[in-house]
């Protein structure tokens, strides 16, 4: 699947919602399904500066590919790095470089988040997307 492809299945699902109590809680739903990153990788360096709680992201290349794993100390930071990795994660690089991310902005999310949040939320990004670039700088 495509990052557009998976962002368009989040706007759906974010839309079938009637208000924002309610998509809350999909997304600390969707931080409960989070592929955990393995304790070993907790560690200052994979901590995403510019973010209030503490999440920690780990990368790795398979297949020309990047997975991503992650884990938040705070169950709504957890359900916005799940969403980040959903759409991010087993994707190259050069398409993470690439990825529009208007479908934040599509469901709302950083309207409804507090402005520290809404700064982590641009933190997150910004790491994965830093990650991408240090991976395709590898694969040129």
């Amino acid at each position: 699947m495509s990052i557009q492809e998976i962002q368009e299945e989040i706007v759906d699902e974010f839309s079938m919602f009637d208000d924002w109590m309610q998509r809350y809680e999909y997304m600390i739903d969707l931080g409960k399904s989070l592929p955990l990153i393995e304790e070993k990788y907790k560690i200052e360096e994979n901590i995403i500066k510019g973010c209030q709680s503490k999440v920690w992201v780990h990368a790795e290349m398979k297949n020309d590919k990047i997975e991503f794993t992650a884990d938040s100390d705070a169950i709504i930071t957890k359900g916005i790095i799940a969403i980040l990795i959903r759409v991010f994660s087993g994707q190259h690089p050069k398409d993470i470089m690439d990825a529009d991310t208007a479908f934040i902005d599509e469901i709302g999310l950083k309207e409804h988040l507090s402005p520290t949040r809404a700064n982590g939320l641009v933190s997150m990004i910004k790491q994965l997307k830093m990650y991408a670039i240090a991976y395709q700088t590898q694969l040129n």
